[in-house]
């Protein structure tokens, strides 16, 4: 059974990582699917790889190269993805970046491009596809938070305010929307095997290791059913909920 087949898809974020991954699951179940990002060689390749796995020969697969954290950029991407595609079924805020040092170092610019990409950009986009989806009486969006938004973390609190922001934000929305068939969640991703964990030391690992009940890191495929399942008629009572993918690191 393909869980999103004939739906249409956006993923920010969605020419590495996470983001990627699940791009290229969402397109093995069937949805037709429009990433942004900032690297056009990045999406131009991830295009090719969705292509290649896709399950019916209609799916439709395309890039946008966008600052999320604009709204005028994110609203002239939207609108042309709705030119073409006539509708959005579900979108997935995974756009983020880290600029991560202890508070007393931290400049006014790293707190301000990190809540810029992680937070205003759910605004953006949410607040650009809400009218569509109202219309249409349906639709999933997804917010790729962080266990960090829930406990904190030293040295990370911009980015720790930008994920827990992104929870609160995900409850008020849902309660917004959920008279008219549209569900909002979170997905809390906990330590993830990513580029961004592969820089770390053996010793950094094994503090973060003793954290996890399950002794492992998470896969990014572990996320990325997380949102397919989110995304599918299987979630469709479940909304401004939280859904922490850690291997019981917050329980």
């Amino acid at each position: 059974m393909q869980l999103l087949k004939d739906k249409k898809a956006l993923i920010t974020g969605g020419t590495a990582g996470i983001g990627k991954d699940i791009a290229l699951t969402f397109a093995k179940q069937g949805a037709n699917v429009v990433i942004f990002g900032t690297n056009e060689e990045r999406a131009v390749e991830v295009v090719k790889e969705l292509e290649s796995v896709k399950i019916f020969p209609e799916q439709s697969f395309m890039y946008q190269i966008v600052n999320v954290s604009c709204k005028t950029s994110v609203d002239d991407s939207i609108q042309k993805i709705l030119n073409q595609w006539g509708s959005l079924d579900v979108l997935v805020n995974n756009a983020g970046i880290t600029r991560d040092t202890l508070l007393m170092k931290m400049s006014e610019r790293d707190w301000d491009d990190v809540i810029d990409i992680n937070l205003k950009s759910v605004y953006n986009l949410c607040q650009s596809l809400v009218r569509p989806m109202l219309k249409a009486r349906s639709g999933k969006i997804i917010n790729i938070s962080s266990v960090v938004g829930l406990t904190g973390n030293a040295g990370q609190v911009n980015y720790s305010a930008s994920k827990s922001g992104m929870i609160g934000f995900t409850k008020a929305l849902a309660q917004e929307l959920a008279t008219r068939g549209i569900c909002v969640n979170c997905i809390a991703p906990g330590f993830i095997q990513t580029k961004m964990t592969d820089v770390l030391t053996d010793q950094q690992k094994d503090v973060i290791l003793k954290k996890i009940p399950m002794g492992r890191l998470g896969s990014t495929d572990d996320i990325a059913n997380a949102a397919v399942f989110l995304a599918s008629p299987y979630s469709s009572y479940i909304t401004g909920q939280v859904l922490t993918v850690d291997g019981g690191m917050v329980m």
